[in-house]
């Protein structure tokens, strides 16, 4: 995993993307280890760049590490893009997708306020299939795309060593 992979371009491959990311069990442990990964991806990848990581059920926080350099700018992202994630039921960065694919800005379409909704890439929800939607993480710090890019990876990486 040397190369840094893309972000979906349609939302057709955002689709497929979310569908390979439904997981049999998510729990704490499963989420330290996810955050340990994508942590350890960010270095790799974009060292020296400060990233904020959250992971977090659909009431509390699991896993939460804002590196050095990261502050309340993050959090407000994290926020911002969770909300968006939350809301559509999809991938912050999908639903970016469709409304650029329909040619529409997303916050005069929707009505919705920009200091609580932006969809930008970064936020994930996380699905069991016994359960459906448990959770979300958060990548917040990079471009959209990037910060899409690295909690998609982490989560392939927690896959490919174990998890479920």
């Amino acid at each position: 995993m040397d190369k840094i992979p893309q972000a979906p371009a349609t939302v057709a491959d955002c689709a497929a993307q979310e569908d390979s990311l439904v997981f049999d069990r998510l729990n704490a442990a499963d989420a330290m280890t996810i955050g340990q990964s994508i942590f350890a991806l960010a270095l790799t990848w974009f060292p020296g760049r400060p990233i904020a990581i959250h992971i977090e059920t659909e009431t509390h926080p699991l896993f939460v590490y804002f590196m050095d350099g990261t502050g309340a700018g993050n959090a407000d992202w994290v926020d911002k893009k969770k909300n968006v994630s939350r809301r559509f039921g999809h991938s912050s960065w999908m639903v970016r997708q469709q409304f650029l694919e329909r040619g529409v800005d997303f916050n005069e379409e929707t009505g919705l306020d920009p200091e609580r909704f932006r969809a930008e890439g970064g936020a994930v929800p996380l699905v069991t299939r016994s359960q459906g939607r448990v959770g979300m993480l958060v990548v917040s710090g990079l471009d959209g795309w990037e910060d899409h890019v690295l909690a998609v990876a982490g989560l392939d990486k927690w896959r490919r060593h174990g998890g479920r």
